[in-house]
């Protein structure tokens, strides 16, 4: 769809959501869906183009959580569906996921977690080295204790999911207002009553904060406290590969955080630096390839010399537990929120877009999400921190 700058915003919304990316494209969808209307979407730049504009996500059910898994697996069919439901392709590549494990208490921990994804329908197991080596013909065995594999994972292209559910969200009414940023949030006693941006001042019944890594910000501007840091993340692509790679699952070694997968004519390459400093540079700096590769010389040796063709940086939304915020402000009622989902949102967002739908329809959602309110940091309640894994 044509994303175009407004010149003023609508003077009045029952509801405005704060982000233009995955999560507000798939809230403004699941609510325009249920019937509500007068819906405004504020995007400060072009749709989809902060985190959510990275050019492959991955999509999984394998969490250690309840919770988490559900989020995921009610996810991943809505990805199955979505040529469909809303109506696009995303480009959904269903290669499985494949974690690496190079310890026995890893093992053991992941062990624990497939039963825990069994009980919830989630075809995840436990396989051996050589297993995993068969699956990712790429890896070297040695020091690898076990793996975790689940088929009915993989990836898509979230660009085509923020499209997707945007043009959808479209022509059901929604108002897109793009190159708008935000400026300030209006509250009167425990309301939110209005949102000031660079083109106009919306009146509004209710603003859904779906600003991923800038969601502090926007909780500030309310009074609302959304724990939520910027991390860079970043990846590379190989040259053309010749001949073409084999069609792999999303492999992680999970000690490091590398992982790899396809990515139309070549690889992908990713890691999450532990160095990494806090902030909003999402400058690609080739530099950090050569952790990747001195891990890849140990678990991957026909990846550590592949050339590379460039590559990307985007912002992880991090919360101090890795885990989301969802819910509702205990003190303004009407300010929603989606946000710092620690690298997971992409593949959480059709659900986390149903939960947004429910919370302000004031239904009940199909899981209990009371734990990842906001509001766990303020009483010291965080709930068991997720593996930060892409």
């Amino acid at each position: 769809m044509s994303s175009s700058a407004f010149r003023t915003v609508p003077a009045c919304a029952d509801v405005v959501i704060i982000g233009g990316g995955v999560m507000g494209a798939s809230a403004a969808f699941h609510l325009a869906e249920a019937g509500v209307t007068n819906i405004v979407v504020v995007e400060r730049g072009d749709l989809g183009r902060g985190s959510s504009g990275k050019p492959i996500g991955g999509v999984r059910a394998q969490f250690s959580d309840p919770l988490n898994i559900e989020l995921g697996s009610r996810s991943l069919r809505a990805y199955q569906e979505f040529p469909h439901r809303p109506g696009a392709d995303i480009k959904l590549d269903t290669v499985g996921y494949l974690f690496l494990l190079d310890s026995e208490r890893q093992a053991s921990d992941f062990e624990t977690s497939v039963g825990v994804q069994n009980s919830l329908d989630v075809p995840s197991r436990m396989i051996s080295p050589s297993e995993a080596r068969r699956l990712c013909p790429y890896i070297g065995t040695d020091g690898l204790v076990a793996a975790a594999y689940s088929p009915a994972d993989g990836h898509a292209r979230p660009a085509l999911v923020v499209q997707g559910y945007a043009q959808a969200a479209a022509r059901a009414g929604v108002t897109i207002a793009t190159h708008t940023a935000v400026s300030g949030i209006d509250t009167a006693g425990d309301r939110v009553t209005g949102v000031h941006t660079s083109h106009g001042r919306i009146a509004c019944g209710t603003v859904i904060c779906t600003a991923g890594a800038w969601s502090a910000q926007i909780g500030d501007m309310a009074g609302v406290h959304l724990p939520v840091r910027p991390v860079k993340r970043q990846l590379a692509f190989t040259e053309p590969l010749t001949p073409p790679a084999p069609r792999i699952p999303f492999t992680i070694d999970f000690s490091s955080t590398a992982y790899f997968h396809n990515s139309d004519d070549g690889l992908l390459f990713g890691l999450a630096d532990p160095d990494q400093e806090d902030g909003f540079d999402v400058t690609w700096t080739p530099e950090w390839l050569e952790r990747f590769r001195t891990v890849a010389r140990h678990r991957a040796p026909a990846l550590a010399d592949m050339k590379t063709v460039g590559g990307w940086a985007g912002l992880y939304e991090v919360t101090p537990d890795h885990n989301a915020l969802i819910g509702r402000s205990g003190e303004l009622p009407n300010f929603l929120y989606a946000a710092g989902f620690s690298g997971h949102g992409f593949l959480q967002a059709p659900a986390v877009g149903e939960v947004v739908r429910d919370l302000y329809l004031e239904r009940e959602p199909f899981t209990d999400i009371s734990p990842l309110s906001a509001e766990r940091f303020h009483h010291g309640a965080a709930i068991r921190p997720e593996a930060h894994v892409v």
